[in-house]
């Protein structure tokens, strides 16, 4: 039965335009109100409709007015629960979508928040394979999270989302589409397996200064030192207060990733390879800079700088 009322409602997508009304992109907020929300009998409504007929019939065949009574009171309350079901999504409102990261071939998890100025019940948001219900409170917004598969690298758009509920009895199925004008970035794929980048070799412009426990030498006093590093010694044969200074040069490599590097290799093998390396820089905690076509990225360290880089590379044609 709910493979036939599937088969249904594909058929009047494709053959009735008001149904069609809305599948083109909407920018956010989207607002659901009386004509994009469509109502339909489910499975159980119609034979719980069956039922009420057969009722009906015998009531009227012996003159019961009681058995009559409940049939009109039964067909009353599937009226109104029709009412209910289409009030449950009346006035619901996409407000925002973020997305996290994933990489290509992976799912990206959404985060799909929605606000309402009255309390809803059992309302469902489909996406893909993914199904999930949640409830609305009285003008809050709840955060719904649904993840979507991705097949390749770059901006993959949003597809259609529908918003469906049953509520209250099940017997009436009210729902809606909505397209958002939003797409999400989807990093590369790292290859499996290859060379190892070359960090260049030690020099000045990447020795970075860390705190060590023998003297080092004495510099001029800055505002901040402690007193206990104060060389009063030395400060007594100089105009200015000299302060002990512990700071010793660390080695710190800056691994510079070229693109200009793998000539030898395809757009394609080029971003995996770099996506790789990225990887392992991040993985080692080292300084790491990239160098793409139209853009170049400093050394640093760290999630965000992580994330910059793979959002360079995911966006290269």
């Amino acid at each position: 039965m709910r493979g036939m009322l599937q088969r249904i409602q594909r058929w009047a997508e494709r053959r009735l335009p008001a149904l069609t009304r809305y599948r083109r992109p909407e920018s956010l907020p989207i607002e659901l109100h009386r004509r994009r929300i469509y109502i339909v009998p489910s499975g159980f409504g119609i034979g719980f409709s069956a039922l009420l007929a057969v009722m009906l019939v015998g009531a009227l065949n012996y003159a019961n007015n009681a058995a009559l009574l409940l049939t009109c009171l039964l067909g009353a309350s599937s009226a109104a629960s029709m009412l209910v079901a289409f009030r449950t999504l009346d006035g619901v409102r996409l407000s925002h979508i973020r997305s996290g990261h994933a990489i290509a071939g992976q799912s990206i998890e959404l985060t799909l928040a929605f606000d309402s100025s009255r309390a809803r019940n059992a309302i469902r948001l489909d996406l893909a394979d993914s199904h999930i219900a949640f409830a609305l409170e009285a003008n809050a917004s709840a955060q719904v999270k649904l993840t979507l598969p991705t097949m390749q690298r770059g901006w993959q758009p949003l597809p259609r989302l529908r918003l469906w509920s049953s509520w209250p009895l099940g017997l009436f199925r009210a729902w809606s589409w909505l397209h958002p004008d939003q797409s999400v970035l989807v990093w590369p794929r790292p290859e499996a397996v290859g060379p190892s980048p070359h960090a260049p070799a030690n020099d000045a412009r990447h020795m970075r200064l860390h705190r060590g426990d023998e003297l080092a030498a004495l510099r001029d006093y800055r505002v901040g030192d402690p007193q206990r590093h104060i060389a009063w010694k030395a400060s007594a044969r100089h105009d200015n207060l000299m302060v002990k200074d512990f700071e010793q040069p660390q080695s710190r490599p800056q691994w510079q990733l070229d693109w200009r590097q793998l000539g030898g290799l395809d757009n394609e093998a080029r971003i995996a390879r770099l996506a790789r390396w990225l990887n392992e820089a991040q993985a080692q905690r080292c300084n790491y800079s990239l160098w793409l076509p139209g853009d170049e990225i400093a050394g640093g360290s760290g999630p965000l700088h992580y994330a910059r880089c793979m959002n360079a590379l995911a966006q290269l044609p």
